[in-house]
């Protein structure tokens, strides 16, 4: 199994930027994607963003135009830029990952311990 740890996470002011790092070690497929989802309070985890090694990438809606996923493949490491963050943003971030296949939204089966992020109005 994949294991991730993520970083990067902190308490920021509406309209500033973070980039969140995920690290990720032990038995990683050859191909496999990688993923940031988040959980705000009271609510379920959603995916934010993926990509696969050949950098496809995905963006849920609501995050389209203010956040890139990137990835370092030599480095094993996944990277989640957010820009002009909003209070709505407050949320655990997790790093996840899955053998590619068919779908880079659903299936994770590896995730991290999440990383806060907290953005103030």
């Amino acid at each position: 199994q994949v294991q991730l740890v993520e970083s990067g996470g902190g308490l920021v002011q509406a309209g500033d930027s973070l980039t969140l790092s995920c690290a990720a070690s032990g038995r990683t497929p050859d191909t496999y994607y990688m993923a940031w989802f988040r959980q705000a309070p009271g609510k379920e985890r959603v995916i934010v963003a993926a990509i696969s090694r050949g950098s496809r990438t995905y963006y849920v809606d609501s995050v389209k135009g203010r956040v890139t996923i990137s990835r370092d493949n030599a480095k094993n490491m996944a990277f989640l830029q957010m820009n002009s963050l909003k209070p709505e943003d407050t949320a655990v971030y997790y790093c996840a990952a899955k053998p590619q296949g068919f779908s880079m939204v659903t299936g994770y089966d590896s995730w991290g311990q999440g990383t806060q992020v907290t953005v103030s109005s």
